[in-house]
């Protein structure tokens, strides 16, 4: 079985992504970088409310771009990285999965298939709860939730292939 070096973890709001990522790391002895961990450090105590979308994606995509470049110092010292990073659109997918091939290393990508109404029962419980995962310092509404969905792309079943795209249902 050949041995990945990095694993994208994907699904849509409420899979359960941090969760799964969490325990993939445990089971193989990864790093794990999470965009949500990443933006309560550096930026969600600066942001204006209500959020403004072009501020709070700028900063994403500067957090994704220093995790890539931290995620590939951790695998040049053969030690498997997981990317919680979201992952809802396949043009995210596709550009990191290059990248890792162009890097000369293998990728997995870990769908976290989940329905829709299971995941939004998860997130009422996760704002209620304030636990562990909730990492946002927010709470999503059904609103933030309905809006992320339209954004949502499940990875094809090409894309798994290629990817070696593991589906799990949790």
């Amino acid at each position: 079985m050949q041995r990945h070096l990095v694993h994208i973890v994907c699904g849509s709001t409420g899979a359960g992504k941090t969760t799964y990522a969490i325990k993939l790391c445990d089971r193989i002895g990864a790093v794990r970088f999470s965009i949500d961990e990443w933006m309560t450090a550096l930026f969600w105590m600066d942001s204006a409310q209500p959020i403004d979308p072009a501020w709070a994606m700028a900063r994403v995509l500067r957090c994704n771009a220093q995790i890539w470049e931290t995620a590939l110092r951790v695998t040049a010292r053969d030690v498997p990285c997981v990317l919680d990073l979201g992952f809802s659109q396949a043009d995210s997918r596709v550009r990191i999965a290059n990248l890792t091939r162009d890097a000369g290393l293998s990728v997995q990508l870990h769908f976290i298939d989940v329905p829709l109404e299971e995941r939004w029962r998860r997130v009422e419980a996760r704002n209620a709860a304030k636990g562990d995962t909730y990492q946002l310092q927010f709470d999503v509404t059904r609103e933030m939730f309905d809006y992320v969905e339209t954004l949502w792309e499940p990875p094809t079943d090409a894309e798994m292939g290629e990817w070696n795209g593991v589906r799990v249902s949790s």
